[in-house]
């Protein structure tokens, strides 16, 4: 079985537009996927990423092109500045929140791709404050999950360790931007990569 690590930001966009594609990946290759959220303000600094928020103006409004481009070549709505998408980082931990519930759910064996997509496609899509805890388990609920187990769960400490395990894997990997998807220590950084992810998979399969 291979393993497949995701190491990504639950306010990511492209990890947003990447979320069906890498499923269907998944489903065609015998695949262990492993979404490992992890703290992207703390590590990309360490790594040579640069939040979005920090970067000069002419960086942000071709980001804002890039992701209209994609929208309309996947066919995947977007809002290009969703209501909820926090430039200030405020609260500080606006964007960890979904990432533990993520964890959370995969820890108790449930579909936590499935529960990703919705969260980001809520920020994205829905524009639903997903910071918001009480946002967070309902979308859980509607997809038959225990939403109030699992937002209960955030805090515990083998999710916060998970959490922190991740982050420090990603710095030692040099993990630098949303999503970077990872086989045997072998990098591949945003959603345009998956092609050369799924050659990837085709000559580990095939072995």
């Amino acid at each position: 079985m291979i393993r497949l690590h995701c190491y990504y930001s639950l306010s990511s966009p492209w990890a947003y537009f990447g979320g069906p594609r890498l499923a269907a990946i998944t489903q065609a290759y015998e695949v262990k996927l492993e979404l490992r959220p992890f703290d992207f303000q703390a590590v990309v600094p360490h790594t040579g990423g640069i939040p979005l928020r920090t970067r000069p103006e002419a960086r942000q409004s071709y980001h804002a092109l890039e992701l209209a481009r994609w929208s309309k070549r996947l066919k995947m709505p977007i809002h290009l500045v969703p209501r909820y998408y926090r430039k200030q980082a405020s609260p500080i931990d606006w964007n960890k929140r979904p990432g533990w519930t993520v964890i959370a759910a995969q820890q108790a064996g449930l579909d936590a791709q499935s529960l990703s997509h919705a969260l980001l496609s809520a920020l994205w899509v829905e524009e639903r404050d997903t910071a918001d805890a009480s946002v967070r388990a309902a979308i859980a609920d509607r997809l038959g999950m225990p939403g109030a187990e699992l937002v209960a769960a955030e805090q515990s400490e083998v999710v916060q360790a998970a959490y922190r395990e991740f982050s420090e894997q990603a710095r030692l990997l040099g993990v630098f931007g949303s999503p970077t998807y990872v086989i045997e220590g072998e990098r591949f950084w945003g959603q345009d990569r998956l092609d050369f992810l799924e050659d990837r998979l085709r000559e580990l399969s095939q072995r």
